[in-house]
C-alpha cells in the first residue's frame, strides 16, 4: 500500500472471513441513524454549504479539541478567522493525529462522499482538496439531503426539546420525493434543570405556550409535558433521550416535589439535595410517560460538562470543554430501573456510558431487567462520545459479548451534528466484521458465514428497525 493512501477497500478487514462478511453482508446496507444532533431545519431547507470549513469544521468540538492540543489559537477554531484559514489550520493538525480516531474519520469522510482516497490530508494537499470538495459542495448531490441520500440513510432521529414545534420534521416527511424519514426524539433535560430558577422559569414559560396551558403547580407541569409528548408521538417520535451526569434515583415524596417546584416558579433556587430529589422525580415520571406510549428511552450517562468556566463564559456549551466523569452509578441506576420495573412500567431502555470503566456495570445491569417478548429489551448502547473510536467500540463489543447477547445489539449511531459523519457507520461495520472474522480464523466461531452474516446484518440495520418499531423493510 502506498504511504500516501490510507482508505482502501480492505481497510480494517484483516482476514478473508472478515472481508466476506463485510462485502457480502454489511457494505451495502442502508443506514438507520437513530440518535444524532443534526439541525432539523438544515434538512428541511436542504442546506447548501459554501465550503469545507462550513460543513466540516463549524460546530465540531472534536476537531477544535485536537487543534487546541496542537497549539492552534482559538482564533482558528471558534474565532473570526476566514474559512480557508480555519481549514488550513485543520490541515496542519491532521498529520499530528496518529492513532487519534479523528485521523481515521477525516480520511473516511474524504473518501465518502467526496471520493478522495488517493492522497492523505495535510498541508501539502489541503488546497487541492479544498478546491475539489468545494466544487462538489456546489452541486445538488452535496446538499444536506443529497449527502444523506448518497450515504444510503433511510431514517434519522434528531434530538429535540419538548417546546419545539417540529415544523421542520413536518416539511421533510411531507416531501415524498426525499425518501429519508426524519423523526424527532424527545429530550426533556431542561424540565429537570431547576438549579437555575431564572433559566428554568424561562423554559417553563415556553412550555406553557407550546402546550396551551398554564403550569402553576407540579401536577399541571407534568400534564403539560404529557401533552407535548403526545404531540411528539403524533409526529412519529418513538424515543426519548436523557443526558445525565449520574442516574437520579433519590427517595422523595410528591408533596415535597410540588413544594420545590412552586418555590422555583417563585424564583427561589433549591438546595443541592432538593435539586437531586426533583431530578429523581422527573426521571421517574419520564420513565412512566415513555412506558405509557410504548417508547424506548435512552440514558446517556457520565459526562462532566463545561469544565472551563472561562471558556464557557466566552463560548457557551458544546464547545469542546466536556470530559469523562467518574461518579459511582451502579446503585442509583439499578434503583432507577427497579422503581419502574417493580410495577411492570419499565420501557425499553438503552444505556450509554462516557466512561469505559463503567462498561461492565452497564452491561451486567441489562440481565437484571430483560424480559420477553422483546429481545434485548435493555440495551448496552454503542461506544459513545470519547468511546466512539476503534478501542471504545471493541471494548463495548467485547463486554457485551461476554455478558449478554451481541447478536441482539441495536448497533451504531452518529451522535453528530455533521452531515459528513455517516462514515462512522461504515467504520463500525468494518470493525464488527473484523471481530467476527477474527474469531472464525482463530477457531472460536464456526466457519458459517451465512449465520454470522445474518448477525452482521441484524446488528448493522435490522435490530434497530425492529427494536424501535420504525417499520422499515428488513434487509
Amino acid at each position: 500500500m502506498s504511504k500516501r493512501v490510507l482508505i482502501t477497500e480492505n481497510f480494517l478487514l484483516e482476514s478473508e472471513a472478515a472481508r466476506e462478511l463485510y462485502f457480502r453482508h454489511a457494505k451495502e446496507l442502508p443506514i438507520i441513524d437513530y440518535h444524532c444532533h443534526l439541525p432539523s431545519a438544515q434538512v428541511a431547507e436542504d442546506r447548501r454549504f459554501a465550503n469545507m470549513a462550513e460543513i466540516w469544521l463549524a460546530g465540531d468540538h472534536y476537531k477544535w479539541r485536537a487543534m487546541r492540543s496542537n497549539g492552534v489559537s482559538e482564533h482558528f477554531c471558534t474565532g473570526d478567522a476566514t474559512d480557508w484559514e480555519k481549514f488550513e489550520q485543520w490541515a496542519e493538525t491532521v498529520p499530528w493525529l496518529a492513532r487519534n480516531p479523528l485521523y481515521h474519520w477525516t480520511h473516511l469522510e474524504l473518501d465518502r462522499p467526496f471520493g478522495i482516497s488517493d492522497r492523505l490530508f495535510g498541508p501539502d494537499t489541503a488546497k487541492g482538496i479544498w478546491d475539489e470538495c468545494n466544487e462538489k459542495l456546489a452541486t445538488p448531490e452535496f446538499s444536506a439531503r443529497g449527502i444523506m441520500k448518497q450515504m444510503k440513510v433511510v431514517l434519522v432521529c434528531t434530538t429535540d426539546d419538548p417546546v419545539d414545534n417540529l415544523e421542520a420534521h413536518r416539511l421533510v416527511n411531507e416531501d415524498t420525493g426525499f425518501g429519508v424519514k426524519m423523526l424527532p426524539t424527545w429530550r426533556p433535560d431542561k424540565a429537570m434543570a431547576i438549579e437555575d430558577p431564572v433559566a428554568f422559569n424561562t423554559w417553563v414559560d415556553k412550555l406553557e405556550v407550546a402546550s396551551g396551558m398554564e403550569c402553576p403547580a407540579w401536577t399541571e407541569f407534568l400534564d403539560a409535558l404529557r401533552r407535548r409528548q403526545q404531540f411528539f408521538h403524533e409526529r412519529g417520535c418513538r424515543l426519548s433521550d436523557h443526558g445525565l451526569e449520574v442516574p437520579y434515583a433519590e427517595d422523595y415524596s410528591e408533596t415535597e416535589i410540588a413544594t420545590i417546584y412552586a418555590r422555583a416558579r417563585s424564583g427561589y433556587g433549591p438546595t443541592t439535595g432538593e435539586a437531586l430529589r426533583f431530578r429523581s422525580a422527573m426521571m421517574h415520571e419520564f420513565g412512566l410517560m415513555n412506558h405509557t406510549l410504548n417508547w424506548a428511552q435512552q440514558l446517556h450517562l457520565g459526562p462532566i460538562r463545561n469544565n472551563s468556566a472561562r471558556m464557557y463564559q466566552s463560548l457557551g456549551p458544546d464547545a469542546g470543554f466536556d470530559s469523562v466523569g467518574d461518579a459511582p452509578m451502579a446503585k442509583a441506576l439499578t434503583k432507577f430501573l427497579d422503581r419502574l420495573d417493580r410495577n411492570g412500567q419499565l420501557a425499553r431502555t438503552v444505556l450509554y456510558t462516557i466512561n469505559p470503566a463503567a462498561n461492565m456495570v452497564l452491561s451486567t445491569m441489562l440481565g437484571n431487567f430483560q424480559e420477553g417478548p422483546t429481545p434485548g429489551k435493555i440495551q448496552f448502547g454503542s461506544g459513545w462520545w470519547f468511546n466512539d473510536q476503534m478501542a471504545g467500540m471493541l471494548e463495548q463489543i467485547e463486554t457485551l459479548s461476554q455478558t449478554g447477547l451481541l447478536s441482539r445489539f441495536v448497533g451504531m449511531l452518529t451522535d453528530s451534528r455533521s452531515f459528513l459523519s455517516y462514515p462512522r457507520h461504515d467504520y463500525f461495520r468494518r470493525i464488527l466484521c473484523n471481530v467476527l472474522g477474527s474469531d472464525v480464523t482463530r477457531g472460536l466461531l464456526p466457519n458459517d458465514l451465512d449465520w454470522l452474516g445474518r448477525i452482521v446484518r441484524d446488528i448493522s440495520y435490522n435490530n434497530a428497525n425492529r427494536y424501535f418499531g420504525f417499520g422499515l423493510p428488513e434487509s
